[in-house]
C-alpha cells in the first residue's frame, strides 16, 4: 500500500496525536512499520503508552474499511497532503508538533506572504470593520489571509480577504466537509474558489471544544505575521498569539481604548512588545511588499457632502454612538438628524449597528 494509506488510517485511529504519529514516522522510517511489527516488539518500542497500545492493537484489526474511506476521497473534493508531499505548506514543517498531514478543499497556498488575523467572535462593529479592511488591503497586494472562519474576527478577515480578490484560508476544529458555524455556510463555500478550507481531522468529524486550541497552532504556523484584532484579556486569540511566538512569528496587534474590555488582550500584547498595526501599511511594510495604495478613509468625499450631512458626519467616530448622542452634539431635531444619518448610510459613509448605534465606515 501506499504510505498515504497508512497515515491516514493512523490519523483516523483518533487516539494518536501529530507528535506521536510523527515519532512512529522517525522510529520506522514510514508509516506502514508499526502495521507489520509484531505486538511484543511495539510494546518494547515504547512507541505508544500502555492505552494507545491497547486502542492500537484492537483498531488494527478494523483498518480495512479504513482504506476504503481513504479511497473515497477525492471522490468526495477532499485532498489529503501528508508532510511528506511537496504541497505541504513549509512554514508548518518548521514546527515541533505539525500535523502529519492536512485535508483540504480547494488549494493550499505557494510560496506567497501570509497573515493570520484572529480575534473576538463578539467583536464590537468597529473591529470587525477593521478585521474586514485589513485584511482587504492586504489580500489585495497579494498576502494570503490565514483565519479560524469563527464568527466575529475570523469572518470578516475571510470576508475582505475575498473583497479584495486575494487567497484565504479556514483552518477548522473539525472535518473539513463539516461547516462551522453553519451561519458562515456561504463564506466557506466562497473560500474554495480562492483559497481552501484546512483541517488536520478526518472527514466527518464533529467540533469538539478541545479541537479549537488545537487547531490555533496551524493558524499562527502557517503565517508569517499574527495580527489579533480586538481580544479580551484572557481568550484563545491570545493564545495563538503565544502560539505565534514560540514558532518565531511576528506578532502584531490594534490598538484600542484602555476602558474597553474587548481591546485589554490587545493592548497588553503592545505593552509586552507586539508591533501596533496602525494600518495595513505596518504589517506590508514589515514583510518587505511594495504597498502602491494608501488606506484612505471615507472623509475623501467629504466635500461632496450637504451642509446638514458635514455637521453630522463630524459628530461620528469609528467606534458608533447612539443616535441620542449624535442629536446632542449636531443641535438638530430627532427627525432632522435621522433623516440626515439615512442619507449618509446610503451613500455609503457611516454604518449602523443595532440599537439604533452609527458609526463612520472605512
Amino acid at each position: 500500500m501506499d504510505e498515504k494509506q497508512y497515515l491516514y488510517c493512523l490519523m483516523r485511529t483518533g487516539f494518536l496525536g501529530a507528535v506521536a504519529i510523527r515519532k512512529i514516522y522517525e522510529y520506522f522510517q514510514s508509516f506502514s512499520g508499526i502495521f507489520n511489527i509484531e505486538e511484543r516488539e511495539l510494546k518494547e518500542s515504547r512507541l505508544l503508552k500502555e492505552r494507545q497500545l491497547r486502542l492500537f492493537l484492537e483498531w488494527k484489526s478494523r483498518y480495512q474499511s479504513c482504506l476504503e474511506e481513504y479511497k473515497r476521497l477525492s471522490a468526495r473534493g477532499i485532498l489529503f497532503v501528508s508532510m511528506l508531499d511537496e504541497a505541504y505548506p513549509s512554514r508548518l514543517l518548521g514546527i515541533y508538533d505539525h500535523p502529519a498531514a492536512l485535508f483540504v478543499k480547494g488549494t493550499l497556498p505557494e510560496d506567497a506572504p501570509m497573515v493570520a488575523i484572529v480575534g473576538a467572535r463578539g467583536c464590537s462593529a468597529y473591529g470587525e470593520q477593521l478585521a474586514e479592511e485589513y485584511a482587504r488591503v492586504l489580500a489585495s497586494e497579494g498576502v494570503g489571509i490565514v483565519s479560524g472562519l469563527a464568527l466575529g474576527i475570523d469572518g470578516a478577515a475571510h470576508r475582505g480577504a475575498l473583497r479584495g480578490g486575494g487567497k484565504t484560508y479556514g483552518v477548522l476544529g473539525c472535518g473539513v466537509n463539516v461547516c462551522y458555524p453553519s451561519a458562515n455556510y456561504r463564506l466557506y463555500e466562497s473560500m474554495m474558489e480562492q483559497g481552501a478550507v484546512i483541517s488536520e481531522f478526518p472527514p466527518d468529524v464533529q467540533p469538539k471544544a478541545n479541537h479549537f486550541p488545537m487547531r490555533n497552532r496551524i493558524i499562527s504556523g502557517m503565517a508569517d505575521v499574527v495580527l489579533v484584532v480586538e481580544a479580551r484579556e484572557r481568550s484563545g486569540s491570545l493564545i495563538t498569539a503565544e502560539l505565534g511566538l514560540e514558532q518565531g512569528r511576528e506578532i502584531f496587534a490594534l490598538p484600542g481604548r484602555v476602558t474597553d474590555h474587548l481591546s485589554r488582550g490587545c493592548n497588553l500584547l503592545i505593552q509586552q512588545g507586539a508591533h501596533m498595526a496602525i494600518s495595513p501599511n505596518d504589517i506590508l511594510e514589515y514583510l518587505g511588499v511594495k504597498y502602491q495604495k494608501k488606506l484612505i478613509l471615507s472623509e475623501k468625499n467629504i466635500k461632496r457632502l450637504a451642509k446638514k450631512e458635514k455637521m453630522v458626519y463630524s459628530c461620528l467616530d469609528f467606534i458608533p454612538k447612539h443616535m441620542d448622542e449624535i442629536v446632542k452634539e449636531s443641535g438638530l431635531g430627532v427627525s432632522e438628524c435621522m433623516a440626515v444619518l439615512l442619507e449618509l448610510e446610503l451613500g455609503g459613509y457611516v454604518y449602523r449597528t443595532a440599537g439604533q448605534y452609527y458609526g463612520k465606515r472605512m
